[in-house]
């Protein structure tokens, strides 16, 4: 199963180090990636692999949204399926 990770707050140092040592920890690849800063704020977006994923994934949810509280960011994540069904026109 696929899950979308979006990544937005304040450009700092280490924000992509974090993101990334915690879906390693929760056993989550990362398959692809988009990043930027726009006017001193980081935005990615990431298409992850969580099939085989430690946790259920409320528990997913939780802990990114832990790891977001601690780099000063938000992260939200998704379910491919939700995610596509959300942005069709």
């Amino acid at each position: 199963m696929k899950a979308i990770v979006t990544v937005i707050g304040q450009d700092r140092v280490g924000i992509i180090a974090g993101v990334s040592q915690e879906l390693a920890r929760l056993n989550i690849n990362i398959l692809d990636v988009s990043q930027t800063i726009m006017d001193n704020y980081f935005t990615m977006m990431m298409m992850c692999d969580i099939s085989q994923a430690r946790d259920e994934f409320n528990a997913i949810q939780d802990c990114l949204n832990k790891t977001g509280e601690t780099l000063g960011v938000k992260i939200t994540v998704q379910r491919e399926d939700i995610f596509t069904a959300m942005h069709k026109l």
